[in-house]
């Protein structure tokens, strides 16, 4: 893997190329139920028991035997006994009789149907059943939502509420999941300064970690943030080999345009090695890729919506891999975009709208000015409107592809 200061490579072409060098990095570890919230499964869990677990009352009404009613309704029958969830009947059940029965109680041994007490009538001779119940009716089946030893969530889940309650309902305690993900990150460029302090003429603040810091934190990602690094080879070189020594991966924003790489450049030449920088997206031209002697290295664009895009599309899907998430990017859908959208063709671009449901369908409209540096497009927005490479400009009224807005960056 060279240096690539060649042309410009496709989104596609560069998120292959990394994810067929990547491998998931992160060992297992058991924790206990109550510790794995956002934590990923390193193994696949079966089953250890069907659900539900016996034949139970899916309606409070009362067990019958098909037998009893084929005279039909309607038809009285003494009541032998009550069932409730927690306190099956474990009484004799005479020919003749039907059985009181709450949801979720066992249904008594051979119980053809439930009829709920909604088409039944209560007096002091009986129950009075008013319709004719079907084999099975109104009866969960043992196994009937998962059967024991079936596979029940893959490894590289995520688990997230709706799965906590699905394994605690099987009464797994502990679960294998992989140790998070250590990813270093920090921002180059002498014009950058802290929130908080005051700008000097020619300052800015650095606002690309905060955006870097948040995506890792919804990705359940530890971070070792190294703050903001000077254009100093000597700094850069002592941040890159913290990064080496004690993270996985180090991600950094800015530093890697045209004219402003050498020496990230030289230090990966010089630590590891680089892949490639350049690619044909909009925004996010400039995107770098390698590896130091440990740790894997993505270089991020120093405009703001570049850097947040590019670790969107390219670094969420890689981190992902090294993490060993299972990671699907959101649907794309059609839409109708709705103001007119400046493009030339030649670059794959993410501009950003905003989609709502329209009197015809959906519809999609621009947040404005789509420049790199703009933020408050970004912060605006719920989706990319993805505009294809060869593409030009797009007039109102014409169908465009919307990918809303994953996890990440809502």
């Amino acid at each position: 893997m060279g240096f690539d200061n060649g042309a410009l490579r496709s989104l596609e072409d560069a998120l292959q190329g990394m994810l067929a060098r990547l491998d998931c990095r992160c060992e297992a570890e058991s924790v206990p139920l109550t510790e794995a919230l956002d934590r990923v499964l390193a193994r696949d869990i079966l089953s250890p028991l069907s659900v539900p677990p016996f034949d139970n009352a899916a309606m409070d009404g009362y067990a019958v035997r098909l037998a009893d009613l084929a005279a039909g309704a309607p038809l009285q029958l003494p009541v032998a006994g009550k069932a409730f969830a927690g306190q099956p009947y474990e009484g004799e059940w005479p020919a003749g009789h039907c059985v009181r029965i709450m949801t979720g109680a066992p249904v008594p041994p051979d119980t053809d149907a439930v009829v709920m007490q909604e088409e039944t009538q209560a007096s002091d001779h009986g129950i009075t059943f008013l319709t004719s119940p079907f084999p099975g009716q109104n009866i969960r089946r043992r196994g009937e939502d998962i059967r024991e030893g079936a596979s029940v969530l893959g490894a590289g889940t995520r688990l997230t509420p709706r799965e906590l309650p699905l394994l605690a309902s099987l009464g797994i305690a502990t679960v294998s999941v992989r140790r998070p993900l250590r990813v270093a990150i920090f921002s180059t460029g002498d014009e950058l300064k802290p929130v908080g302090t005051p700008l000097q003429h020619g300052d800015i603040y650095d606002s690309n970690r905060y955006g870097v810091r948040a995506m890792l934190a919804r990705m359940g990602i530890e971070c070792l943030d190294l703050g903001i690094i000077p254009d100093d080879p000597a700094a850069l070189r002592a941040a890159f080999l913290q990064a080496d020594r004690e993270a996985d991966v180090l991600i950094t924003t800015g530093g890697v345009s045209v004219g402003e790489a050498d020496f990230t450049r030289q230090l990966l030449e010089e630590l590891g090695e680089i892949g490639f920088w350049k690619l044909a997206i909009k925004p996010g031209k400039p995107f770098a890729f390698g590896r130091l002697r440990q740790a894997w290295f993505f270089g991020l664009p120093g405009n703001p919506v570049s850097a947040m895009v590019t670790f969107d599309q390219l670094v969420q899907p890689a981190l992902a891999r090294l993490a060993g998430i299972h990671f699907q990017r959101p649907l794309p859908l059609a839409a109708t975009v709705t103001t007119p959208l400046k493009k030339s063709p030649g670059r794959l671009d993410f501009q950003r709208g905003i989609l709502s449901q329209g009197p015809n369908g959906l519809e999609v409209r621009s947040t404005g000015s789509q420049d790199s540096a703009v933020f408050s497009s970004l912060s605006r927005a719920n989706c990319y409107i993805v505009l294809e490479q060869a593409r030009g400009k797009v007039a109102a009224g014409e169908t465009v592809t919307v990918e809303p807005f994953g996890s990440l960056l809502l």
